[in-house]
């Protein structure tokens, strides 16, 4: 009997274009601020790195009490909407006010000014309103295939406007004249931009009510109630959830280095502006790579192989940017930027079911269901390695002896770009790699399985 459909084919795009506005946040911040703050405000980034890992702490702690609000709401709108409608607002006014940093203000308020912002962007609207926008993919539909869909969907927005970001903000940034200003007007439209998308895509699709939800479940289907810390302490027995923590740490590293790639582009390459064609080249092959994933999990006939394989080619791409980054030649850079990316998009496209698989591992082992915990813990992992890699390449610049605006850097500093941009990226895609290797939970789900028949 065919599934019962739930959603038109606007919903699916209305949910999925709900990304614009998370990923206008998500893509100049993870892009620019650094750059922003160090040259425009003139701070240190060596303590900037420090902020952000700090805030980056309480942000993952307040995934677990988002969670547990939304689950709680009960309103017209339902129970996510209401967080991710209203939440967008204050995301937006936080953005604003990070790149509203008076320029003649003493450091120290400076210092105040942008942690205060940052952490209540981060650890309060966004996370609430990311939480409540991915809650949604199981509040608006019972079909398995249009949660596939929409996650797709989503996915290709989210990258998409991660690449337009990327792209376009140095150019608009000096096309607008450069200085504080013009980058307090490129944040006013982003979050201008972040608002609209937000509101459609709430307002395009509609939350089942509880019953519709509850209709035919049967008691075993039900989900146990476990207090966090029970729940951590099954976690933590279970081997391949700590390599996914370490998977998504490393990852974290990866883009935290990576993102540092416009300090490259300015001071060893000559042309901040060619951080816009490195994104194109990382975020294409992406997408092209999310495409054709669920086709490649089929004909590898699981995860494991393709992941590795992928990863394979991910860190031999690395290898070929740094051979390209000495010789200065950048269409090879950007060849092997290409390939890198295309060898490292199965295991972003599956890393979802990875957790749902190694999810079932641990209800196969100890009879438990701990799907909500393992998502945030991960979730958790995620950000403290997005603050610690942040922090890392904050610490790396500040003891390099950068000057800010220099138009030439000391040999320190460039020596130290090469490090950040070059080398940190391939080490990390290579001991992903090592971690893969040994994360075949698919193949003991199937062992314990056959022991229990």
């Amino acid at each position: 009997m065919e599934e019962k459909r739930y959603l038109k084919w606007y919903n699916k795009v209305g949910y999925g274009s709900g990304d614009i506005a998370g990923n206008v946040i998500y893509a100049l911040l993870s892009a620019f601020v650094m750059i922003y703050l160090t040259d425009i405000v003139g701070l240190n980034s060596g303590i900037v790195g420090t902020l952000i890992m700090v805030s980056k702490i309480f942000d993952g702690i307040s995934d677990v009490f988002f969670g547990a609000m939304i689950d709680k709401t009960k309103t017209k709108l339902g129970k996510a909407r209401p967080w991710m409608l209203y939440g967008y607002f204050g995301c937006a006014v936080c953005l604003v006010a990070i790149f509203c940093i008076p320029v003649d203000m003493g450091q120290k308020a400076q210092y105040a000014w942008f942690f205060i912002a940052y952490i209540l962007l981060n650890a309060g609207f966004y996370t609430a309103n990311n939480i409540a926008y991915s809650a949604l993919t199981a509040l608006i539909t019972k079909n398995n295939s249009e949660r596939v869909q929409m996650g797709s969907i989503r996915f290709m927005f989210a990258f998409g406007t991660s690449m337009l970001i990327q792209a376009v903000t140095v150019g608009f940034v000096a096309k607008l004249g450069g200085g504080a200003a013009a980058w307090r007007m490129v944040a006013i439209i982003y979050a201008i931009i972040g608002v609209i998308s937000n509101t459609l895509s709430v307002l395009s699709v509609k939350e089942l009510s509880d019953e519709e939800l509850a209709e035919g479940k049967t008691e075993e289907e039900k989900e146990e109630k476990y207090n966090l810390i029970d729940a951590f302490k099954i976690l933590v027995h279970n081997k391949y959830f700590l390599m996914i923590c370490g998977t998504y740490l490393l990852m974290q590293l990866y883009s935290a280095t990576l993102g540092m790639g416009i300090y490259f582009m300015k001071y060893v390459l000559g042309d901040e502006g060619l951080f816009g064609t490195f994104s194109w080249a990382v975020n294409i092959p992406m997408i092209v790579g999310l495409l054709v994933t669920p086709l490649l999990v089929a004909k590898f006939r699981g995860m494991y192989k393709l992941n590795i394989i992928g990863y394979i080619i991910g860190t031999a791409g690395r290898l070929g940017v740094i051979a390209a980054g000495y010789m200065g030649n950048i269409p090879l850079m950007l060849a092997f930027t290409a390939i890198a990316a295309l060898g490292m998009s199965p295991l972003q496209g599956d890393m979802n079911a990875l957790i749902a698989t190694t999810s079932e591992y641990t209800r196969l082992t100890t009879g438990k269901k701990v799907d909500g915990t393992m998502y945030s813990c991960t979730s958790f992992g995620t950000k403290v390695g997005g603050g610690i890699g942040t922090a890392i390449a904050g610490w790396m610049l500040a003891a390099s002896g950068y000057i800010k605006n220099a138009p030439v850097q000391p040999e320190s500093c460039v020596n130290m770009l090469h490090v950040m941009y070059l080398w940190l990226p391939m080490i990390f895609n290579l001991l992903i790699t090592f971690v893969l290797i040994k994360l075949n939970v698919e193949k003991a789900n199937k062992e314990l399985q056959k022991e229990a028949k």
